[in-house]
């Protein structure tokens, strides 16, 4: 008897819990009257890797570095940070997860506090995203345009987009094109080892913006705000 009970405590619990969920996300729907269309260009790579997604225009610059990364196909697993260019004195505002010892040499405004509206609100505006500090990724993030929320429309979502998203650790720009030149020829001294390490077969030039999901950046946030 005490086992079923505890069993319908737990599922009331997670009843509640989908019902809660339901509700921010209805709210935010509600709260929510424009969509921002963005471009998203990952920068330095030939052929171009690129997608096009949709967002909230009550999103923070957290939720937006989550929907970036279920639409490019990264795993989240490394440190980012987005770059304003500088309307004072020069210098760029940066936008990500501040740092919690105090060794940076400028301060990182955390991202779940800044919404996307403060400078992406218009067509042409544009700010920088950097993905995994040792491999370097530069992204280029520009708004395309601004419309009206239709009724129960779901977001964030990919509408366009090009070519895979490079594997992690494969050393940036140029560690990936090294790595698609060995994947090439089958006669190279490292092709074996490549294959290996990428787990099989790669296609560089897959990609499927209707096979793209995104995560609730909320899920996300409790883990990136501990400490904080």
């Amino acid at each position: 008897m005490a086992g079923t009970t505890g069993a319908k405590s737990k599922r009331t619990r997670k009843k509640a819990a989908r019902k809660q969920s339901a509700s921010r996300k209805d709210t935010r729907a509600r709260a929510a009257q424009s969509v921002v269309s963005l471009r998203v260009d990952l920068v330095g790579i030939e052929p171009p890797i690129f997608r096009c997604i949709e967002v909230p225009d009550d999103y923070t610059f957290f939720d937006l570095h989550v929907a970036l990364q279920d639409a490019m196909g990264w795993l989240d697993c490394h440190l980012h940070v987005f770059v304003v260019p500088g309307v004072a004195r020069g210098k760029p505002t940066l936008i990500g997860i501040p740092d919690a010892d105090g060794f940076a040499e400028m301060s990182t405004q955390p991202g779940w506090g800044v919404p996307i509206s403060r400078f992406l609100s218009k067509p042409g505006d544009s700010v920088a995203y950097e993905y995994d500090f040792g491999d370097g990724w530069q992204h280029q993030i520009t708004v395309q345009g601004v419309r009206e929320r239709k009724l129960r429309e779901r977001l964030p979502s990919c509408i366009d987009g090009a070519r895979a998203c490079p594997p992690e650790d494969c050393g940036g720009p140029f560690g990936y094109q090294h790595l698609l030149e060995v994947l090439s020829d089958p006669s190279h001294e490292e092709h074996g080892e490549m294959r290996e390490w990428i787990g099989g077969r790669f296609d560089p030039a897959r990609f499927d913006p209707k096979r793209v999901q995104f995560d609730d950046p909320q899920e996300r946030l409790r883990f990136a705000r501990e400490g904080y």
